[in-house]
């Protein structure tokens, strides 16, 4: 049997913390700044752990 490839889409978005869980990025970071506030902007820049229901669809993608 091949040995199963990585989704190259999904190993650049996502990052494997030293528990297993996976860390994302935010959406809508990347423009129309100018209508967001300073806190919502501050907030967007730190990363977010992946949804557990999320996580079970994503972990296929990364062996």
């Amino acid at each position: 049997m091949p040995k199963m490839k990585t989704h190259k889409g999904s190993q650049k978005r996502f990052k494997r913390t030293a528990s297993g869980k996976l860390k994302r990025g935010h959406a809508y970071t990347s423009h129309l700044a100018a209508n967001k506030s300073q806190k919502q902007k501050r907030k967007l820049r730190k990363s977010a752990i992946v949804a557990s229901g999320d996580y079970k669809r994503i972990k296929n993608m990364l062996p």
